[in-house]
């Protein structure tokens, strides 16, 4: 997982887009695409997204 990826995260019960920002060694910040709030940044850890199992490169 890189910066600029795409993927798909669990918001609020549904499945968003998100554009990875910034990926540090267990956080990830995500930029998501809301109605009313277009670009915000949402943090993560990174196992929460896919296990633990990306390594940043």
């Amino acid at each position: 997982m890189k910066a600029g990826d795409k993927i798909k995260i669990d918001f609020a019960g549904k499945k968003k887009d998100a554009t990875v920002d910034k990926v540090f060694d267990k956080t990830v910040y995500l930029k998501v695409d809301f109605d009313k709030d277009k670009q915000k940044t949402v943090k993560r850890k990174l196992s929460q997204i896919d296990g633990g199992k990306s390594k940043k490169k």
